[in-house]
């Protein structure tokens, strides 16, 4: 089995509902993706995937939609608020813990046809989550 794996950085806000922890309140992070695709096969060029066409597709993804935005539940009440500001938004029917942002960019690695395996989510330099099928 073949494995290649691409790093991807960026900055979000979030804050996380029913939760009595400091994370209930806004702030933000610098997070690091690693997102790790896999297949028994190699295409005709030697290669699982070619990087840039990563790069191309889930790196300009998470640029447009997730960097340097809020990523908040849907039913947040702050959501409103942030709207008529016009401050940018990523809306998400779950808390957007660690464990979700993960899992959004994992379905969102599939829907582009890649071969993904697990998406790890670097929340801050000591902690993770990782989602896997």
């Amino acid at each position: 089995m073949f494995q290649v794996t691409q790093e991807i950085e960026f900055c979000y806000g979030h804050r996380l509902l029913n939760y009595a922890g400091k994370c209930r309140h806004l702030h933000g992070h610098n997070g690091r993706i690693l997102i790790t695709l896999e297949a028994a096969e190699l295409d005709t060029r030697g290669m699982l995937v070619d990087f840039s066409d990563i790069k191309k597709s889930i790196r300009t993804w998470v640029d447009d939609e997730l960097d340097h935005r809020m990523i908040l539940n849907e039913a947040d009440p702050m959501v409103p608020i942030f709207q008529q500001h016009k401050e940018p938004l990523f809306l998400i029917p779950h808390n957007p813990t660690a464990e979700n942002i993960a899992r959004l960019v994992f379905d969102e690695t599939k829907s582009r046809g890649f071969p993904v395996v697990e998406v790890c989510l670097w929340e801050t330099p000591h902690s993770f989550a990782k989602y896997r099928q």
